[in-house]
């Protein structure tokens, strides 16, 4: 069965448009980043050609394959666990690293983006399910972090990513989606510039607690092979 891209675009940008209602929010304040990770370049054009500006992979083997193919002016945000032996090739690549959660990796980001002459815009991933399997500093760790990260003069940090753990019904995911909100509002205001959180199966209930930034895949590509 195909999968109409443009139509599924259409359907989140409308549930965005609805959450953001109900939450008194204006639908621009959101970011949609199309997850496209094992997506191939066809539907990623497609994603562009409905309007989709920004896209998240999570593996850098199959994004440096990807990205030197979409000719379009996009923007790139790595979401995936990243080893430090991989930061070089990671940030020539990506305007966006969502998913740092230490600071010896941070420090490696901005030695390597020195080096690329750039100032890398960094999010730190915070663990708001504080499950064991995944990644991301603690949420009482995060502010002490952030503090350190902040130094770093080729880094630029702006705010923080995380993912509820896997419930049945989004409105599940709230507390912890509050509780990243709060610890994103003890931020210093040069550093409260975005909060990324929700996915395909809880992003209105994210946008209601005030992300600014929304990762989805499954509702925009379909489910994955």
């Amino acid at each position: 069965m195909s999968i109409d891209i443009a139509r599924n675009v259409a359907v989140v940008r409308e549930r965005i448009a609805r959450a953001c209602e109900r939450a008194g929010r204006k639908p621009e304040e959101i970011t949609l980043i199309a997850v496209s990770k094992t997506v191939d370049i066809a539907r990623i054009e497609q994603a562009i050609a409905a309007g989709i500006e920004h896209f998240g992979e999570n593996y850098y083997q199959e994004a440096r394959e990807k990205i030197p193919c979409i000719q379009a002016p996009v923007h790139w945000h790595f979401i995936g666990h990243l080893q430090k032996n991989k930061v070089r090739g990671v940030v020539p690549l990506f305007e966006w690293i969502h998913t740092v959660d230490d600071e010896e990796l941070a420090q490696e980001i901005n030695r390597r983006a020195q080096a690329a002459g750039k100032r890398q815009r960094v999010l730190i991933e915070v663990n708001i399910a504080r499950e064991p399997q995944k990644f991301g500093v603690l949420p009482e760790e995060a502010l002490s972090l952030a503090e350190r990260i902040a130094t770093l003069p080729n880094v630029q940090l702006e705010g923080f990513m995380g993912m509820a753990p896997l419930v049945e019904n989004a409105e599940q995911a709230r507390p912890y989606f509050a509780e990243l909100r709060r610890l994103f509002e003890q931020l210093p205001e040069a550093h409260r510039v975005h909060l990324s959180m929700g996915m395909t199966q809880d992003y209105g209930v994210a946008i209601e607690e005030g992300a600014t930034m929304v990762r989805i895949g499954t509702a925009i590509f379909g489910p994955r092979a």
